[in-house]
């Protein structure tokens, strides 16, 4: 006969009185509570679960971002290679989140649809602050947070400050390239504008990468987190086509011909630009 399997789950640790256990750690309770349907559809609570998940990520990539911003205002490029690495893979875990959620036919969504009233992502504070960070600003896009003065006042405050990439273009011109002082100065609660003088220190990059390696580096990274956001907002778009067709979204917005619009945007416009000129 052999003798007791040391890897037998009786080993494991089985008291929790006095030490933290999983589901303490986790404040599973809580987390768990905050799953409140508000009919008896079935999937209402894919529904939720899809969108809790979500902001979860959201927030993560708002973390990894602030830090790696940080560290490029100090004039650091490696560190923040690993934030935006990470940010790239949550990115890709929220894009597939959409793929769990197109199991939702149209049938099942109107079973629950007009119970959550005007509630929609649009009004999704984590997800504006991240389009905020990468560079999409509109001021606009702040007014359904003016009833919560402590978020309004984080985006506001985002709004004001350098996005990722105008913190790149200034490590541009502290590496010695010639950036504008139009563009290093320009008004921050505005969105980027592709610039010829911006896209020929980018074009010095990327004709001679050895030489540039660390810009050259960031350069590729923040087109993977700009190429997953488009592929987000593109999963999104056939998400919502699938399930409502052309109807107006709950907040408010034109829903599929909104999110059709905004597939347009680009963050870092000489980043793409550079490709063709190369």
């Amino acid at each position: 006969m052999s003798g007791p399997d040391p890897d037998s789950a009786a080993r494991a640790h089985m008291d929790f009185t006095r030490s933290l256990g999983y589901g303490e750690y986790l404040h599973l309770d809580t987390l768990q509570a905050a799953h409140q349907p508000v009919t008896a559809a079935h999937d209402e609570h894919l529904f939720i679960t899809v969108h809790h998940v979500s902001e979860l990520w959201l927030d993560l990539i708002v973390r990894e971002l602030t830090l790696a911003m940080t560290q490029l205002a100090a004039g650091i490029t490696d560190a923040p290679l690993k934030g935006l690495t990470r940010v790239v893979r949550a990115q890709e875990q929220l894009t597939q989140a959409w793929e769990v959620l197109k199991t939702m036919t149209p049938a099942d969504y109107l079973q629950f649809r007009d119970a959550f009233g005007q509630a929609s992502g649009f009004q999704s504070a984590a997800y504006r602050l991240v389009e905020i960070l990468l560079g999409n600003r509109h001021a606009t896009l702040l007014g359904p947070f003016a009833h919560r003065p402590d978020v309004h006042a984080r985006l506001d405050a985002a709004l004001r400050a350098p996005s990722v990439y105008d913190l790149a273009l200034r490590l541009l011109a502290a590496r010695g390239l010639d950036v504008p002082a139009a563009v290093l100065e320009r008004d921050l609660t505005q969105p980027p504008a592709s610039h010829p003088a911006v896209l020929a220190a980018w074009l010095t990059v990327y004709r001679d990468p050895v030489t540039h390696w660390e810009l050259y580096e960031l350069a590729e990274k923040l087109l993977d987190v700009e190429d997953n956001f488009r592929r987000w907002r593109f999963n999104h778009l056939t998400t919502v086509q699938r399930t409502i067709g052309m109807k107006g979204g709950s907040g408010g917005t034109s829903g599929s011909g909104y999110l059709q619009r905004v597939l347009g945007v680009v963050l870092f416009p000489e980043l793409w630009d550079v490709r063709t000129n190369l």
